[in-house]
């Protein structure tokens, strides 16, 4: 193969590859110009909980309470008496 005959050969090829990087630049130019949808923002705050988490939430809360107040103590009427916090008689 002479050298003027490759050089040909390669500057052929040269402007074939420049028509397929034009032609993808177009198509990244035309597919650029589609808007895309931004994704959804995330949820800032509390996680809202379903019901069933809620009554998992309250049956653990109230055995917290049990064992945070104890037995009933007259002791602790009193107390409650005092700062009129019981409940009052109906």
């Amino acid at each position: 193969m002479d050298l003027y005959k490759a050089i040909q050969d390669l500057y052929a090829e040269k402007e074939k590859l420049e028509r397929v990087i034009a032609s993808l630049e177009e198509l990244q130019r035309t597919a650029g110009s589609i808007p895309v949808l931004p994704k959804p923002a995330k949820r800032r705050g509390r996680k809202s909980m379903s019901p069933s988490e809620r009554q998992e939430v309250s049956e653990r809360m109230r055995k917290y309470w049990a064992g945070r107040r104890g037995p009933e103590n007259p002791e602790n009427t009193e107390t409650t008496e005092k700062t009129g916090t019981a409940e009052p008689e109906a």
